[in-house]
């Protein structure tokens, strides 16, 4: 990782500046991104625009767009059902790479044909015009495939969600299990990664057949088809080991088994409601045996860590992805123009991966 500042990282995250597509203006040339102006069903209020360049202003840089993720929570947001409402009409992307294509005379720590990783908003885009500021310059890594520019483009959000559930709830030690649901998200996918690393044992709840193969390779103990019946096939599993700690992005009945799979003093942390279903649960087992309900969301600890947090999370996530240690799988990609397509496959059931935007073959 030579020529990596990891203070590079702490400038993009703690500027206050959003990216955004080039405005209206002059120059030659036009690029397409996506927008929407009324909340409701991504696959039918996005919409595909089209403006010209401009001129860069003071400071700005121009960045093509290599590749970008569909997240849930992108979807749940255009939805009107995450934590914060978009300012209408709002530019949906939450992270992705790029490569600069243009710099302003005052910017010095970037460089054409450097490669960077966005965020802030405005990322399902051909190109982005933004202060430079809000890039994150990455390290020369030599030629880049295809595959490694897809993998830095998922670097921002799903694998810190991994490491910092790991990391905040629970002091854990090697050879102690946990459990997880939507194992197969990309998520899912971190966390076993990361806990192998560790000698933490996983337990990955999923919700269909044909995922075990994948997700032992990948480092997995124990993969387990929800039920009824979830609590007990994750104790006859774990040799009545206790639980520690459960990760659950589901909601509805799969929370309440989580819940119910725990060790005494155990923790649950609730981070999605893929269900879209409220949770009941048995309250004399929290309390007698001592469970800790929590919940998480990166949105809110962008907002609140301090410098010493953000360098220490992002200097373990960024160098084992950037070494091919750490990855996700791709199910699908889409361009610009494919917008409904890409967004009505993220919203898919049985998909393997993450549906990305490649506005360009790479």
């Amino acid at each position: 990782m030579k020529n990596f500042s990891i203070i590079a990282i702490l400038t993009l995250f703690l500027s206050s500046i959003s990216l955004a597509v080039a405005g209206d203006g002059s120059g030659e040339g036009s690029r397409k991104y996506i927008e929407f102006s009324q909340i409701g069903n991504p696959a039918e209020v996005l919409q595909i625009k089209q403006e010209s360049a401009r001129a860069l202003a003071s400071g700005e840089v121009r960045v093509a767009v290599l590749a970008a993720p569909i997240n849930p929570s992108d979807l749940l947001q255009i939805a009107g059902k995450y934590g914060v409402d978009p300012v209408l009409p709002y530019r949906p992307g939450s992270e992705g790479v790029g490569r600069v294509l243009e710099v302003s005379a005052e910017v010095k720590h970037l460089a054409v044909g450097q490669l960077v990783l966005l965020a802030g908003g405005g990322t399902w885009s051909e190109e982005i015009v933004a202060p430079a500021a809000g890039f994150l310059p990455l390290p020369n890594l030599g030629p880049l495939n295809a595959a490694m520019i897809e993998q830095l483009a998922m670097s921002a959000v799903n694998p810190l969600t991994a490491l910092l559930m790991l990391n905040s709830f629970a002091d854990l030690e090697e050879g102690q299990w946990i459990v997880q649901s939507a194992a197969n998200s990309a998520v899912g996918g971190y966390v076993i990664q990361l806990a192998k690393q560790r000698g933490i044992k996983t337990v990955n709840v999923v919700r269909r057949e044909g995922l075990a193969e994948e997700l032992l390779a990948k480092g997995a103990d124990v993969v387990l088809i929800d039920g009824p019946d979830l609590a007990a096939q994750i104790a006859k599993a774990t040799g009545n080991a206790p639980v520690v700690l459960a990760l659950d992005p589901v909601g509805g009945e799969t929370y309440t088994r989580l819940a119910d799979s725990l060790g005494y003093g155990g923790t649950l942390v609730a981070y999605g409601v893929l269900s879209g279903q409220p949770a009941s649960l048995n309250t004399g087992k929290i309390i007698f045996n001592d469970i800790s309900l929590r919940g998480f969301w990166l949105y809110k600890w962008y907002q609140t860590a301090d410098m010493k947090t953000k360098q220490a999370a992002f200097g373990q996530i960024i160098p084992l992805i950037a070494q091919g240690v750490l990855k996700a799988d791709v199910d699908s990609r889409f361009t610009v123009d494919q917008i409904t397509q890409a967004v009505s496959r993220a919203a898919a059931g049985g998909r393997n991966g993450k549906v990305l935007i490649v506005p360009k073959a790479l």
